[in-house]
């Protein structure tokens, strides 16, 4: 028996390790997990590549309509790998390391795709960052979330960018000079998700929610989400005489050709191939 075990041992060998993303597709949706949940998906130069290659990957891809982000374990991301950064703590890793991570994140908001945060556990530093550049975010009541880098004596300083742009000025200082948790009925009041429900119903909520894109014609929700992002750096009046261009383009193009017919015939639009 101890022959056949060791035979055994030989064949097999040891196991590969899981890759630290997850991806799953299934009809135009793609779902990508966080999956060090031993580190508790904290955000290492490995996961920031993962996610790198697959969202340029997913841009490029017209059949994707919908990208969802969720994360493996007890935590969505608890942020940047501290061990990996006490490692090589120089000027250029660093750079190199936050650089990257920042360009992950502006590519989020590149996306032609709406992005969906799932966030079922704590989204801390990084992490909160992660769920701040999605375009949407469900949280369970399991959820919680903080800058917290303070604490330890990093001002989230990157995961502010974000932030700001999600929810006021008061709170979101509140948040990044204090590092305190918020609950996910706090998240939801300042506007950091759009929806809070319990853990089991998380998968019929993201359902219903990517129901309510999935109806809508693709190219279109890729127009304006374009045009959102690029508004919210402009002054008043450079934003309307830019989005001004934006609808008038919107409005001689074959969608809404398509959606006046609809309301002028009382009946439901027919996006054909741009649904995806």
């Amino acid at each position: 028996m101890a022959e056949a075990a060791e035979i055994d041992d030989i064949e097999t060998g040891p196991s590969e390790p899981e890759p630290v993303l997850l991806r799953h597709d299934a009809h135009g949706i793609v779902g990508l997990t966080l999956n060090r949940p031993e580190a508790f998906n904290a955000l290492n130069r490995e996961l920031l590549t993962a996610l790198q290659n697959e969202l340029d990957s997913i841009k490029e891809d017209p059949t994707i309509r919908i990208v969802a982000i969720t994360g493996r374990g007890r935590a969505f991301c608890a942020g940047h790998d501290l061990k990996e950064m006490s490692s090589d703590r120089n000027r250029d890793a660093l750079l190199g390391l936050f650089g990257q991570c920042s360009q992950m994140m502006r590519t989020l908001t590149q996306l032609p795709q709406p992005v969906i945060a799932l966030v079922d556990g704590t989204a801390t530093a990084a992490g909160c960052q992660l769920v701040a550049a999605c375009d949407l975010a469900l949280a369970s009541t399991e959820a919680r979330f903080a800058t917290s880098g303070v604490k330890y004596g990093l001002f989230c300083s990157t995961p502010m960018v974000a932030l700001s742009r999600n929810i006021g000025r008061k709170a979101s200082m509140e948040m990044l000079l204090t590092g305190d948790f918020i609950e996910p009925e706090e998240a939801l009041r300042l506007g950091l998700v759009n929806q809070v429900v319990k853990p089991d119903d998380m998968e019929d909520a993201f359902d219903a929610m990517a129901n309510r894109l999935l109806d809508k014609p693709r190219d279109v929700l890729a127009l304006g989400k374009r045009a959102f992002y690029q508004q919210l750096e402009m002054g008043l009046q450079d934003a309307y005489d830019f989005t001004t261009e934006v609808i008038v383009d919107n409005a001689l193009g074959k969608d809404f050709e398509e959606g006046l017919q609809a309301f002028i015939e009382k009946r439901q639009p027919n996006w054909g191939q741009n649904t995806g």
